[in-house]
């Protein structure tokens, strides 16, 4: 019986977190078929398979549904594992960070999100500033502490690092990002993507590697 009670927490936590999943599965579902506007609670409802009276118990409106789900997002994005080991050289780490930051945006339903957050950050700005803090704004800084590493033993000539990786980041996207995301073109392929990144990467290094005396 004690056995019992000590359970039944968290027999109660893995099902609100279980039903918590699979309303944000079927809302992701509905918000990227119709866009934040054109969603529908009930069309929510009816896509995870719950009762309306059940979605609000999780959540309160639509606008909290779509928040948890960016929340989700940026959790997801950052599992993505980026090696910025300082002790790996700089051509490496460009290269190798650029194509798996490609395949990242320009995966299957990734542009769906911008394309979403885009459309609603005037008139919902603090969704659009979280996801931008949360997501991007972290991961240049990421890039620009590993730059940093590699300016005071003078690999890199940079003044400000981070401007440097934003500008990196921005190189890589060259005729790949915006295509993909205004659906001009179809994602791009791995090996597109890797003609991009060495193009980033050498303008990069021309830029930015230190001269040697």
């Amino acid at each position: 019986m004690v056995a019992d009670a000590l359970n039944t927490p968290r027999l109660v936590a893995d099902e609100d977190s279980s039903k918590r999943r699979q309303i944000l599965d079927g809302a992701r579902k509905v918000f990227m078929e119709l866009g934040f506007d054109a969603a529908s609670m009930n069309e929510i409802a009816r896509s995870a398979g719950v009762s309306k009276g059940t979605l609000y118990v999780y959540f309160a409106d639509k606008n909290r549904l779509f928040e948890a789900i960016l929340e989700d997002e940026a959790l997801e994005q950052g599992k993505v594992a980026f090696n910025f080991d300082p002790l790996r050289d700089p051509e490496t780490t460009l290269r190798e960070f650029g194509r798996a930051y490609m395949a990242l945006l320009c995966r299957p339903g990734g542009g769906s999100w911008i394309r979403t957050v885009m459309a609603i950050a005037e008139r919902m700005p603090d969704v659009g500033r979280r996801y931008y803090a949360n997501v991007l704004d972290k991961l240049i800084d990421h890039l620009a502490d590993y730059l940093r590493a590699h300016v005071a033993p003078g690999d890199l000539a940079i003044d400000d690092c981070r401007l440097a990786a934003a500008q990196f980041m921005e190189v890589c996207k060259a005729s790949l990002f915006l295509p993909f995301v205004f659906q001009a073109a179809p994602a791009p392929s791995a090996e597109r993507i890797g003609e991009v990144i060495d193009s980033a990467t050498r303008m990069f290094l021309a830029a930015y590697r230190a001269k040697q005396a």
